[in-house]
């Protein structure tokens, strides 16, 4: 069971935190306390550090993880109020002024062109934050074109080439597909339920962290908790997508679900890889060191896919 020290400790943390406690793990979504993550904590700290002209960073996309772009994808996490003004305008910004010839966003390159994997995160934190759909077609015509032939994407696919899916693209494309069907919008829907399955399936097909050809590891960072994960896949990433998209089980994930529960400490917490390198607005936790990010995270999945291990049930009266 999930004691009640776990989640007292989960709950003596940031808002943002203390919210998806509440929404996941207690069955109580409280507005109330989503609308304090603009006002304290780790939302103020991000909304107080914007520039001179209220966004981020140097430029749309630099420094990478203090730019507009991973501050806008790490609001998006936080659930801050999605109607947040100020907010909402500089994602209408981004969709007005950081498109290029494709109708990506952040054309690069001298043939300006654009990356499959950052489209996935602009359409992720874009649809979260209620951006107009006219605004979001080019993008979303533009990640359905660089859809490769084994159902995932791969962000060289329209640069120097590729010719197979990547998981750090196909997984961030397929949260910014979900986002967008769970927020309404209809343009091209059917293309993107269809592609949203293939992105699922690709992984699924991989066992979330394995060669399809050798069965071996593809890369030992897939089985790093890291948080933020910033373009960076790894395993409770995809799996915390699956709980929160409502992927059906499938036994292919059991592999990646036993990693999970391998990793819990013995005394049910999680702990957070050392960071990806870059520059911060600031440190959420500390490396090497429980995490609640990755304890709330890992909770939610096994809450999900592993339901009948006992010590991860919540006694609600001691709670």
């Amino acid at each position: 069971m999930i004691n009640s020290d776990v989640i007292l400790w989960l709950m003596d943390s940031d808002i943002s935190i203390q919210y998806q406690v509440h929404r996941d793990l207690l069955g109580n979504d409280d507005l109330k306390l989503r609308s304090r993550i603009s006002l304290e904590g780790w939302g103020k700290q991000y909304l107080d550090a914007t520039n001179q002209k209220g966004q981020w960073g140097q430029d749309y996309y630099q420094p990478k993880w203090i730019s507009t772009h991973y501050t806008l994808l790490d609001l998006k996490n936080l659930n801050i109020d999605p109607k947040h003004f100020s907010i909402v305008q500089i994602v209408n910004d981004v969709l007005t002024h950081e498109k290029g010839p494709d109708g990506g966003i952040l054309p690069i390159g001298t043939v300006k062109k654009s990356d499959v994997c950052v489209n996935g995160m602009a359409l992720n934190f874009s649809a979260y934050f209620g951006a107009n759909e006219n605004d979001l077609k080019s993008v979303v015509d533009f990640i359905i074109s660089e859809k490769m032939s084994d159902g995932g994407f791969n962000c060289q696919s329209n640069r120097k080439g590729a010719h197979h899916s990547s998981m750090h693209s196909t997984i961030s494309v397929a949260e910014g597909m979900f986002e967008y069907l769970k927020h309404g919008y209809t343009y091209r829907q059917s293309e993107i339920k269809e592609s949203l399955a293939s992105c699922v399936e690709f992984l699924l097909l991989h066992h979330l962290y394995k060669s399809d050809k050798t069965g071996e590891i593809i890369n030992p960072n897939f089985l790093k908790l890291y948080y933020p994960s910033r373009w960076y896949y790894d395993i409770l990433r995809a799996l915390d997508f699956f709980q929160y998209a409502q992927v059906d089980y499938d036994p292919r994930m059991d592999a990646a679900l036993d990693v999970l529960i391998v990793k819990r400490t013995k005394d049910a917490f999680w702990k957070v890889a050392s960071p990806h390198p870059g520059k911060i607005h600031f440190v959420m936790e500390k490396a090497g060191q429980p995490s609640r990010w990755n304890t709330l995270r890992a909770l939610r999945v096994l809450l999900k896919y592993r339901p009948n291990i006992t010590f991860f049930k919540i006694n609600f009266n001691h709670v």
